[in-house]
């Protein structure tokens, strides 16, 4: 296992076997977003993104009480209140969010515990969500009084829809990991116990799979992100063809010819 230093402790991210596992590392105030936190992700990202090696990114929280409990409000009254201290912390989140985006492997939110505000738009820029049943969610920004940005109105929305977009932000309450299930924010819940021997199994599934054909569906899933008039699927169209033009195509005819696994080298 490699550890990959990302500038601060409350960031961890670990490599071993082609999986990333990225840990929100503030369990002392349940994993809440500090400004440190948010400026170590997009160099990390970066990183993450031109590294071959990495086939998958698991994002989770230490300790067993949360994934991300929020943005840290102790830093509210500092970072929040004067309008270009504000803009400069609102900069500073967004470039964060795009950070996430622009990982082109698929990216996996293990969660448990508080999955809250800032947290659950962290959860949402995963392409994967598995829970597990102590989970919580809610967006706290109506009971806060704060504003809350289109983009993160919008990221909601893509997820669950108008309907429970709004219930969540209007009405600021929580809800359980099976509200989430059966609203489709989560894709699984498990229990506490099989949290981690799902996502172990659902990376080693990926990881076992061509890269190349995981990166063009990535890519097809980042353009679908963007609105119809953003969208350039001609951006999509080289990595679909490097797909037909790899050995990796060869070998998966090749072994599913001789009934075997296949061996799939991402090029």
């Amino acid at each position: 296992m490699t550890t990959i230093d990302t500038g601060t402790d409350t960031l961890r991210c670990d490599v071993d076997g082609g999986v990333a596992t990225i840990t929100f590392n503030r369990p002392e105030k349940h994993n809440a977003l500090s400004q440190e936190m948010q400026g170590a992700m997009p160099p990390l990202a970066q990183r993450l993104a031109n590294d071959p090696d990495v086939r998958v990114v698991v994002m989770t929280g230490a300790g067993d009480r949360a994934f991300v409990s929020g943005a840290d409000i102790s830093e509210f009254g500092e970072q929040r209140t004067e309008a270009e201290a504000r803009a400069a912390y609102d900069l500073r989140s967004t470039a964060m969010f795009s950070a996430w985006r622009e990982i082109p492997q698929p990216v996996i939110a293990m969660i448990r515990g508080y999955c809250i505000g800032g947290g659950l738009l962290t959860a949402l820029q995963a392409d994967l969500r598995i829970a597990a049943d102590d989970a919580q969610f809610g967006v706290p920004a109506a009971k806060l009084g704060l504003g809350y940005a289109p983009s993160g109105v919008e990221a909601l929305h893509r997820v669950v829809g108008p309907s429970w977009t709004a219930e969540i932000l209007f009405s600021a309450r929580r809800f359980d990991a099976a509200t989430a299930l059966r609203i489709g924010l989560v894709n699984q819940v498990v229990p506490v116990d099989e949290l981690h021997a799902t996502v172990g199994d659902l990376t080693s599934a990926i990881t076992a799979n061509a890269p190349l054909t995981i990166a063009a569906v990535k890519g097809a899933l980042r353009e679908l992100a963007l609105s119809p008039m953003e969208r350039d699927f001609e951006r999509v169209a080289p990595l679909v063809e490097a797909c037909f033009r790899s050995e990796d195509y060869l070998e998966g005819q090749l072994a599913f010819a001789e009934k075997r696994p296949p061996v799939f080298k991402g090029r």
